[in-house]
Formats: structure tokens, C-alpha cells, sequence
């Protein structure tokens, strides 16, 4: 079975402005406090084979 790891993303500051943006429209539109989190998908198995 493969396990996989999900570590934050570190996004560039036009990355980030963007994924803020989306929050703060998303807020809007709800009425939620909404909070959108950035992960980069690392597979563990495929370390392994390097």
C-alpha cells in the first residue's frame, strides 16, 4: 500500500495573492470565515525508488 505525505506548500507571492483572494471572495459569497490551505503532493513510495 502506498502512503502518501501532504507538507505545506511554499507558494510565491503571486501564488499566495491569488489563494488570499479566493478566501476573501469565498468569504463574501458564504458568510464563512473561510481558510484555504496549500499542500504539495509528495508520495513516499516514490522516494523510495530514487
Amino acid at each position: 500500500m502506498k502512503s502518501s505525505s501532504f507538507p505545506v506548500a511554499h507558494l510565491h507571492e503571486g501564488a499566495l495573492k491569488k489563494v488570499q483572494d479566493l478566501e476573501k471572495r469565498l468569504r463574501e459569497e458564504t458568510g464563512e470565515e473561510i481558510v484555504l490551505i496549500a499542500y504539495k503532493h509528495k508520495n513516499n513510495a516514490q522516494e523510495g525508488d530514487k
